[in-house]
């Protein structure tokens, strides 16, 4: 749970004191260039952690269509609406109560999904493990497919070039956060780890907010100082003067700096306004042009860490600061305190008190239903309000951010298809036949790559270049691995990774 950020002159002098060194890339990654023309495409790694089911979603079952209704994961026939013109499943869900929290919601898959069918695409995947951390790892890495390289690394690589920090995370403690482990990559291609959206913009510059910081004469002169004349009179830079991680830790608090202190990217990615709560003015600071309109479409910024990460992200790739972003639920029980003061002793938590489960969808061990219901209504809204924003942002060519944005909505495994008889709500364990969701412009939307048999609730697979369904494949991680960095514009070559012509677009 997190409570509204208070800003006292201490807190946002000790914010703003951080000079964001540990943010800043080294080396710099290049780009795919034709004859000039910029292909720069960026990617959004959502992380649904704890196993997001798409029987639960796009790729429900109706007990109608299934020969075994009773025990298996099936819905009544009334739960699951189809939508026009596309192969797309929603399921319309109320509970009461979800497991033991006394939470009572209602989800529509719906909006979401007829909104966005034209852009959707559901690929089915068998995964390799069914541990949390292993399975979050093999989602983004293919399970270590491209010399151990994950999906973001890839992408910073391949679009990164001139952006200052091209693979961030604004989740953490999750497999979709770690580093591949190829070390040969640019520096910069590694994803930088952000723990607190909502304050860490203002570690981007070294003095602003913070008293003299008028005084830039002073403060360059003082640096001056320390650079070449203090640090060099340490034993501890004399001992380790060839140190390659010295010399990297020199240029992030030098060159690197400067950077972002010269791009005013204090400002420019500053989303908290300027109010009794987060006084910017009184320490010289501003908000972002964009604030307003990234709060309006995040509104639990300050409570919300989803929220908070999703407004960043977004201001992350409008300035091209970034090529890949990575965001997600997590496993910590968020509720809004100021609404419901007792917590789950006060009895019945309030309409939209909550806003994510404990441990995530992995909550369906003891609820599956209305977990599954509840944490993609939480991961659609955000997606949606993402592609809203991209759309509204134009780009060289005529088109929108949107137009080059490929969202990866990633997860561990699946869930097991099984219940007890006639059940209406049960619990599920891990299991590895599962798939995911990919939006973007850029993929073949409006299909189905795969499918589900209604007997046995298992996900099948399909033909890599025509996408036509096969009954008798599994689609690998490595396959689902490949076809996301084709979309994405990645160069496979030498990779040993299959062409999936089925995923990418015209």
């Amino acid at each position: 749970m997190q409570s509204r950020p208070t800003f006292s002159r201490r807190r946002l002098l000790g914010a703003a004191a951080v000079a964001g060194a540990a943010a800043l890339g080294a080396s710099t990654p290049r780009r795919a260039r034709t004859q000039g023309r910029d292909d720069r495409r960026f990617l959004i790694v959502f992380g649904a952690s704890g196993g997001a089911s798409l029987l639960d979603s796009v790729l429900a079952v109706r007990a109608s269509e299934c020969p075994t209704p009773d025990t298996l994961n099936v819905f009544p026939d009334d739960a699951v609406q189809s939508i026009e013109g596309s192969p797309f499943r929603a399921v319309r869900w109320r509970a009461t109560s979800v497991g033991a929290i006394p939470y009572g919601f209602e989800a529509d898959q719906r909006p979401f999904v007829a909104k966005h069918a034209a852009d959707l695409l559901a690929v089915t995947c068998t995964t390799s493990s069914v541990n949390h951390a292993v399975g979050q790892r093999r989602a983004v890495t293919g399970n270590e497919a491209f010399r151990g390289r994950t999906l973001q690394e890839l992408v910073a690589l391949t679009h990164g070039a001139g952006a200052l920090l091209p693979n961030v995370h604004l989740s953490t403690g999750t497999g979709f956060n770690e580093p591949g482990t190829d070390a040969t990559l640019p520096a910069a291609c590694y994803g930088e780890i952000v723990a607190n959206p909502v304050l860490w913009p203002l570690t981007l510059h070294g003095s602003r907010g913070t008293p003299g910081a008028g005084r830039a004469g002073a403060i360059a002169e003082a640096r001056r100082v320390r650079d070449e004349r203090l640090d060099e009179l340490s034993p501890f830079a004399r001992l380790f003067r060839q140190s390659p991680a010295l010399r990297a830790w020199r240029e992030l608090r030098g060159e690197r700096l400067r950077a972002f202190e010269q791009g005013d990217w204090i400002s420019q990615l500053t989303f908290l306004p300027d109010a009794d709560a987060s006084p910017l003015g009184r320490f010289g600071l501003a908000s972002a042009p964009e604030a307003e309109q990234v709060r309006a479409a995040f509104p639990g910024y300050a409570t919300d860490p989803l929220d908070a990460q999703a407004a960043l992200a977004f201001l992350l790739l409008k300035n091209r600061l970034s090529a890949a972003v990575t965001l997600g639920t997590s496993f910590e029980f968020g509720y809004d305190t100021a609404a419901a003061p007792g917590g789950l002793e006060g009895g019945n938590l309030p309409p939209g008190s909550v806003f994510n489960l404990p441990i995530g969808f992995d909550f369906s061990h003891d609820a599956h239903r209305a977990t599954q219901a509840f944490m993609w209504q939480r991961a659609l809204r955000v997606i949606d309000r993402l592609i809203d924003l991209l759309r509204g942002v134009a780009y060289g060519d005529g088109g929108s951010l949107w137009d080059r944005t490929l969202i990866y909505v990633a997860t561990d495994f699946g869930r097991t298809k099984s219940r007890p008889a006639g059940a209406a709500e049960f619990g599920s364990g891990h299991d590895l036949n599962n798939g995911a969701l990919v939006l973007s412009p850029l993929v073949r939307g409006g299909r189905v790559l795969g499918g589900v048999d209604p007997a046995t609730c298992l996900t099948y697979g399909f033909d890599l270049r025509t996408g036509a369904p096969d009954p008798n494949r599994q689609t690998s991680e490595a396959e689902l691995f490949a076809g996301l960095l084709g979309a994405l514009g990645v160069d496979l070559t030498g990779s040993g990774l299959p062409d999936v012509p089925a995923l990418r677009g015209a």
